[in-house]
């Protein structure tokens, strides 16, 4: 028999950890290559706004980085926490709002990879967002800000899956395009996880609300926040050695937006 569960996907971060973990060292090896190819300054801290489990902040405080983040979840900041502690760290990850807070230090990079950024419901949002970013960051450090675009010159996505297993865990992901309505800039998503935990199945199903992006109005976002430079642009195969150049094609994107 399975169980039924309709809730965040936020809110069990042992699956989460193990669905989007599978392509961690090439996320990691990216993200450090950034870090040396586009920043003016050595990279010693890194902060990662709406961390979630913090899958790659761990990482990083591991391999001996600073590390800090925010999340508004709090499921998934405890899980973040633990796993820094499980490793003897002391940076710790807060409670709090993407497009309002403020570090008691700061950072000489950050990133978000996973298009936490089309959450916010408005330009205003993203832009408070930015600005917080910058006052986040150090003259010279950069932002690698991952997000799915909406394309006008080409066929959106409108389904994606994914399947990873860790032990005696199975997950199967399905997301898939319940409504868009680019006049209010507003994609709905249903996403599905079926997950086998030995004998057990549980099937968890959320609803992603999301604000839409075309590349334009995107470009015209970070261009309206004057404290970033946009340096380079890379699609969601974080390969530093292919860069691309973002149009009404473009779908995946990872901005890297230095501090002025």
């Amino acid at each position: 028999m399975k169980t039924t569960v309709r809730s965040s996907i936020y809110d069990f971060p042992q699956y989460y950890d193990i669905l989007f973990g599978a392509e961690w060292k090439a996320e990691l090896r990216f993200l450090k290559a950034c870090f040396r190819k586009f920043t003016t300054r050595k990279v010693k801290s890194v902060f990662e706004p709406a961390c979630g489990t913090g899958r790659l902040l761990v990482k990083l405080a591991r391999a001996g980085w600073q590390v800090g983040g925010n999340d508004l979840n709090p499921r998934a900041v405890a899980w973040c926490n633990k796993e820094l502690a499980a490793i003897g760290k002391r940076s710790r990850v807060v409670l709090a709002d993407m497009t309002k807070f403020k570090v008691e230090r700061k950072f000489d990079a950050a990133f978000n990879l996973i298009s936490t950024v089309r959450e916010l419901r408005s330009d205003t949002a993203l832009k408070s967002h930015l600005k917080c970013m910058a006052k986040a960051l150090e003259p010279g450090g950069i932002y690698l800000m991952g997000l799915h675009l909406t394309p006008t010159g080409a066929k959106p996505f409108s389904s994606e899956v994914w399947k990873a297993s860790k032990g005696n865990i199975k997950i199967h992901s399905r997301l898939v395009q319940r409504s868009l309505d680019l006049k209010k800039r507003n994609e709905v998503l249903d996403m599905t996880w079926n997950i086998q935990v030995g004998g057990e199945k549980i099937r968890i199903v959320d609803e992603l609300n999301y604000r839409t992006w075309t590349a334009s109005q995107m470009k015209k976002a970070i261009k309206s926040v004057k404290a970033f430079e946009s340096v380079a642009t890379f699609d969601f195969n974080c390969d530093i050695k292919s860069p691309i150049e973002v149009d009404e094609k473009t779908q995946d994107v990872i901005f890297v937006l230095r501090r002025k």
